[in-house]
């Protein structure tokens, strides 16, 4: 497999909001209606009518996703305001109640909401999908296993949801407390194998958990449809320079474990709780706390391992052509997550509509 292979696809979920109030806001599926117009496929609805997903089409580099999720943005903000909203990006609204949001009326959402009830009400929340792609299952497999372990370092880049329901939570990412609710979430377990795994998905729909696999909602997956490894931990960024970061980050870590498989190497395996450990404290502190260096047994600052990531990841980029947007890292670790920049909002105002107003005023930086 050759590292040009690693195609990317990404997906953003939006706030739509009103510009007076700063309220979360349903569009009654609007912004998608006009916008399939001109960005097809490319546009849906979401379960909840504050919100509309997008996604890219399959991009052979970085340069393509950046200019395809940029013009998404784009799109997306022009029509949302012809029609009288505005829109940002945010893992979770500041202040608005879940409980006050509309339903798209869809039988897939109807269907979840019977099963999961306020789990599935309470879900308001915005994320970052990555697709890289793979050249069969089984690599993509090994991958996932690999890969887990990074998964907190970069999840800590993109903590951009302090805030829930109107309160400063504590949390940096706020957005996968609310999504702990579901079933099925989480870092994955490890498989040995690409059957282990079907047999795990086969199990669970015999048993009537699920009726597919796209209802197995980790942080990671092996997509059930396409040759990709999916990576869904991350908050929804601010602007799409981040989002292309975190991309750019996926898509170096895999291309790496490409390059030592080819040696006949590997990347040590880790426990899915140790992993976890680590998801728990990027959530709470984003880069501003300890992970831990599982080789070592001990705490280190998150930054100092982040920039060990980036070592670790050096001797791909400039084949991924992605060196650029790969230590555009730096600039966050130097200037603070989204979550940080929400929370010296709040500081200087005391005020949570201030806080959206910069989240509005970030969505198109950088496009």
């Amino acid at each position: 497999m050759d590292l040009k292979d690693l195609t990317l696809g990404i997906e953003e979920e939006y706030m739509v909001l009103d510009p007076q109030t700063r309220e979360l806001k349903s569009h009654e599926q609007k912004i998608v209606e006009q916008a399939h117009k001109v960005i097809k496929d490319k546009v849906k609805a979401e379960m909840h009518q504050a919100v509309v997903e997008v996604g890219t089409q399959i991009c052979s580099n970085i340069t393509e996703a950046y200019e395809d999720v940029a013009m998404l943005r784009k799109t997306i903000s022009q029509i949302a305001g012809d029609l009288g909203y505005s829109v940002g990006a945010s893992g979770t609204h500041p202040f608005s109640k879940w409980e006050a949001q509309l339903i798209t009326d869809h039988p897939r959402y109807i269907e979840l909401l019977n099963e999961m009830q306020d789990a599935a009400r309470s879900n308001l929340i915005f994320g970052l999908h990555v697709h890289v792609g793979m050249q069969n299952r089984e690599m993509a497999l090994h991958i996932a296993n690999s890969v887990r372990y990074f998964l907190p370092h970069i999840f800590a880049l993109s903590t951009n949801s302090p805030f829930w329901e109107g309160r400063n939570t504590g949390f940096k990412s706020f957005r996968t407390k609310v999504f702990d609710k579901f079933p099925r979430t989480g870092i994955p377990d490890y498989f040995a194998s690409i059957e282990e795994y079907d047999n795990y998905i086969k199990l669970l729909v015999k048993t009537n958990c699920i009726d597919n696999a796209k209802k197995v909602w980790w942080d990671l997956r092996v997509h059930p449809f396409f040759n990709t490894v999916e990576f869904r931990i991350c908050d929804i960024p601010v602007t799409v320079e981040e989002t292309i970061t975190m991309a750019a980050l996926f898509q170096a870590v895999c291309a790496k474990i490409v390059k030592l498989r080819k040696q006949n190497l590997n990347f040590i395996i880790y426990n899915r709780a140790l992993v976890n450990e680590n998801k728990w404290r990027a959530s709470r502190y984003g880069i501003d706390g300890n992970l831990i260096d599982f080789g070592k047994e001990m705490e280190v600052n998150a930054r100092a391992l982040i920039y060990e990531l980036l070592d670790f990841v050096d001797d791909v980029v400039d084949e991924l052509g992605s060196r650029a947007e790969v230590e555009r890292t730096i600039k966050i670790l130097e200037e603070g997550t989204g979550a940080d920049k929400q929370l010296a909002v709040f500081e200087r105002t005391g005020s949570l509509p201030s806080v959206v107003d910069y989240v509005q005023s970030q969505f198109l930086k950088g496009c």
